[in-house]
């Protein structure tokens, strides 16, 4: 028997990156959270008043311009709470008004709604994922049947290997992946489809998975991303 969860999640798509903007609502409250505001805040404060939600908090996967360019004009539209990582934070180095900054792990309560940070670097240092429930939204890090670059400043494609083993091997399975770009063959998919077709999640070697997302990747996979069997990656 499934639970019910204490939130529904609202995605859009936006931008000409295909950035996905998540609204979180919180069915006790009607409180409202949007993570990674950018391209079309109309767009996301239609949506809140259509669910009859209120936008009490902001969360940043992480400090690329796609996927903040809308913090400011979400800020004057709504009396909300900004939130990141400290490194991220760091790395960004834009002096922010009051943001709360967490470590790996702080949980977050939106009304009757946990959330959970993971701190994910290799995209950038400070890279977050929020995980509620079975959901998990993974922003740059990890996408469906993809992850995120490392040759951009911030990136380090050793971390990048470190983060997606940890969360291969300590994640649920039944975990639903929401990442920060529609540039595969579907929006979302659980980390038992991503183990077993996403080829970033099938090396247990730091200098094949370096030279697979430096050097090979982005030479001979096109959008949208599908499966791709284990051992197959680079045939």
């Amino acid at each position: 028997m499934t639970t019910q969860q204490p939130y529904r999640i609202h995605a859009l798509e936006l931008g000409p990156m295909a950035n996905f903007v998540y609204l979180i609502e919180d069915l006790a409250t009607h409180r409202a959270a949007v993570v990674d505001p950018a391209w079309d805040v109309p767009e996301v404060l239609v949506l809140a008043r259509e669910r009859g939600v209120t936008i009490t908090d902001v969360f940043l996967t992480h400090s690329h311009h796609d996927h903040i360019n809308g913090i400011e004009e979400l800020l004057r539209s709504c009396d909300a709470q900004l939130h990141l990582l400290k490194a991220e934070a760091q790395f960004w180095g834009q002096g922010l008004d009051l943001p709360t900054l967490h470590h790996g792990g702080d949980r977050i309560a939106l009304g009757d709604t946990e959330i959970k940070i993971l701190h994910t670097p290799g995209h950038t240092p400070g890279s977050a994922c929020y995980q509620l429930g079975d959901d998990l939204i993974t922003g740059d890090t990890l996408f469906v049947y993809g992850c995120g670059r490392c040759d951009l400043r911030g990136g380090d494609p050793e971390q990048m290997f470190w983060t997606l083993k940890d969360m291969r091997e300590k994640l649920p399975e039944e975990t639903l992946i929401r990442p920060g770009h529609n540039y595969s063959v579907a929006e979302t998919s659980t980390l038992r489809e991503q183990l077993a077709g996403n080829p970033f999640l099938h090396f247990d070697d730091l200098q094949r998975f370096t030279q697979y997302r430096m050097h090979y990747h982005d030479k001979h996979r096109e959008e949208p991303y599908g499966p791709v069997r284990k051992g197959e990656e680079m045939s």
